[in-house]
């Protein structure tokens, strides 16, 4: 870290940082933080007091808050000190006592959060995990190794999901949920385990998603929960009837290449039909 580096960031004389780390220009370091070793900061960022850092990439204009930790060793009992890392993009915002592991020695060597993503507080990211752009983890939020969290979901506080499994984009699941299995895109889902409900629209909407397309949506979705057909008549019966776009043929990728199985059946009064 270079004087001119100095000049440029507002670092409070307290913080403890490593040689190795670079810090990009425009940076707050408050007190008490710990940058370890190989860590990247990006330009703009605010680090607050007492946060912990260490093997991790952090994107521009992001928010790290006290007494968060990114890039601590995985809850792995094979990881054997291999070199791994934690990769945030730009603009998310880690609130109070959220912990983010590195990953294990296996996939990518990486755990990933996205852009503008919203962890909230005391939720816990495990190894290996990806969480795609603007998702937001509500407070302690537990996601298991190698969960996969889509483009814009919303999971609500104090649920805990099933180590591998994938939440899908656009998806909300309310709080105190759990999941062995993954969650459908764009549904709304709850419970212990988790249920479909619906579809959700107000993602949809405020994604622009126009009435006609979100109508095509809740019928497939409707097709693929109903317990009237397997799965695989289920897709065959969506392609055959319903005009295609980008969402459901997401919908029908997601739920074929499930390893895990997908969470596809509800009791018929908790179904809603949002927009025939």
């Amino acid at each position: 870290m270079t004087n001119s580096v100095l000049e440029k960031s507002s670092i409070h004389p307290s913080a403890v940082i490593h040689p190795s780390a670079e810090i990009g220009e425009g940076v707050i370091i408050g007190p008490n933080v710990v940058i370890g070793e190989d860590v990247k900061i990006g330009n703009g960022t605010r680090i607050i007091a007492n946060a912990y850092i260490e093997f991790a990439e952090i994107g521009e204009n992001c928010t790290i808050s006290p007494f968060a930790t990114i890039g601590s060793e995985p809850q792995d009992l094979g990881y054997k000190g291999e070199k791994t890392k934690v990769i945030i993009g730009n603009g998310t915002i880690v609130k109070e006592n959220v912990t983010i592991h590195r990953a294990a020695a296996c996939g990518d060597y990486t755990t990933r959060v996205g852009s503008k993503c919203l962890l909230m507080v005391g939720s816990h990211i495990a190894h290996n995990c990806v969480i795609e752009d603007q998702a937001i983890l509500a407070n302690l939020v537990t996601l298991g190794g190698h969960v996969h969290v889509g483009f814009g979901a919303f999971v609500g506080g104090m649920s805990v999901f099933h180590q591998n499994i994938r939440i899908g984009s656009m998806a909300i699941v309310s709080g105190f949920s759990a999941s062995r299995q993954d969650i459908l895109p764009y549904s709304k889902c709850d419970g212990r385990p988790a249920v479909p409900r619906g579809i959700n629209v107000i993602a949809l909407k405020r994604r622009g998603v126009d009435l006609e397309t979100r109508t095509a949506i809740n019928r497939a979705f409707k097709m693929l929960i109903s317990g009237e057909m397997n799965t695989t008549q289920a897709i065959e019966k969506i392609k055959s009837e319903l005009p295609m776009n980008e969402y459901i043929e997401n919908m029908i990728n997601f739920v074929e290449s499930s390893k895990r199985g997908v969470v596809l059946r509800s009791h018929n009064s908790a179904n809603v039909s949002l927009e025939d």
